[in-house]
């Protein structure tokens, strides 16, 4: 079962043959979680030939109608907004990851201690991107959500004084960390890189309306700096230098710190649960498929929230221990992996009804967990 969202957004963008397709691959995916064409082609409920299957799949993934802005840009900002209300903080993070010869930039919004993609480009070059590379991602998502207030955060990657530059422009508010060679005017007017500073272990600082970079000198941004103290005995290799439009030190913090969402949501793409890095395709058909990763990453998002309100969770992976800070699962494995265990109870359940009947004194608990299993078939 697909989000009723889903059906409303893909059946208006699809003719009916490739909306129905576009369901079955959805649920390929979430029932191998893999995303190589072999590995879906494998699956995919057609009675054809696995090698019709395999360039059905391919053709389909070219179609012009399988377009970034046309279907996943749209249902995305479609479900933010029956999702996020207007007076809130959407806060996006601004990141690029690479494996093999792939470099991809992409823009998300944090939700819930993780990302949920919203655009991206492939980057026809290794390493760093530019700043034409950052606008041309950020622009589109800029005005699909003109309705909110948005918050940008970037890495290191992200440190440009230009870019914080546009962004003021833009009125939109930023969390960029700087490299530590980057240089600030000191109340002294000397020059001083912010490694010099001073700044150790458990310690901070805010400036406001600081001057910064030596070529090129611009005014007028704020500067929170930040070195965590130790935690279970680890101390944190080096501070945090944040660029920011915000008014004080704790804000600046807190706020960057909702980045590493974005990291987790790659770990999510990649090993911990897609696959991605397996696949061998490139360029436009790479930014297709991630179309289709990015379809079910969100449907199981919406799933994990389902099954959460109905306080099933617990039947899908270990409890978290009190003295956690945050849950051992999240929203999106909590999605994932209840439709992999209903399907897995369903598909062998003559032989679960015989191993549950030789145990007739754990009744009551088989009970709990098949009243668990249907609460969570509701939620898929």
């Amino acid at each position: 079962m697909l989000p009723e969202l889903y059906h409303a957004h893909l059946s208006e963008k699809f003719t009916r043959g490739n909306y129905l397709l576009t369901i079955l691959l959805i649920q390929v995916v979430q029932s191998i979680k893999e995303v190589t064409l072999e590995s879906i082609a494998t699956k995919l409920a057609m009675p054809i030939k696995f090698e019709s299957r395999r360039k059905k799949v391919q053709r389909f993934l070219s179609n012009d109608e399988w377009d970034l802005d046309n279907v996943w840009l749209s249902l995305v900002i479609a479900w933010i907004k029956g999702n996020v209300k207007q007076n809130n903080i959407i806060y996006l993070a601004i990141d690029r990851t690479k494996w093999q010869s792939n470099n991809i930039l992409m823009v998300s919004m944090i939700w819930r201690k993780r990302a949920i993609p919203i655009y991206w480009q492939m980057l026809d070059k290794q390493g760093n991107s530019t700043l034409e590379n950052q606008q041309l991602v950020l622009t589109p998502v800029f005005a699909a959500l003109s309705d909110y207030s948005l918050l940008v955060l970037g890495d290191r990657e992200f440190c440009s004084v230009t870019l914080a530059n546009w962004l003021r422009e833009q009125k939109i508010d930023f969390c960029l960390r700087l490299k530590k060679n980057v240089c600030i005017k000191t109340e002294e007017e000397l020059w001083t890189e912010l490694k010099r500073l001073g700044l150790e272990p458990g310690n901070s600082f805010f400036n406001q309306e600081v001057t910064i970079r030596k070529t090129a000198p611009v005014e007028g941004f704020n500067l929170a700096g930040k070195w965590l103290g130790k935690y279970r005995n680890i101390t944190t290799k080096e501070p945090w230098y944040i660029l920011t439009s915000l008014a004080d030190l704790q804000a600046a913090v807190d706020t960057y710190a909702k980045r590493f969402g974005i990291e987790e949501m790659f770990r999510d793409f990649k090993g911990g649960g897609y696959n991605l890095e397996k696949t061998n395709l490139t360029g436009e058909r790479l930014s297709k498929l991630l179309i289709l990763l990015s379809l079910a990453y969100l449907k199981s998002i919406i799933q994990g929230i389902d099954i959460k309100s109905k306080q099933v969770q617990e039947y899908l992976g270990r409890k978290t221990e009190h003295h956690r800070k945050y849950a051992r699962h999240s929203t999106f494995y909590i999605g994932l992996w209840g439709e992999s265990w209903v399907d897995s109870t369903s598909s062998n359940w003559q032989v679960v009804v015989e191993l549950m009947s030789l145990s007739p004194h754990k009744l009551p608990n088989y009970q709990q967990g098949l009243r668990a299993m249907r609460l969570i078939l509701s939620a898929l």
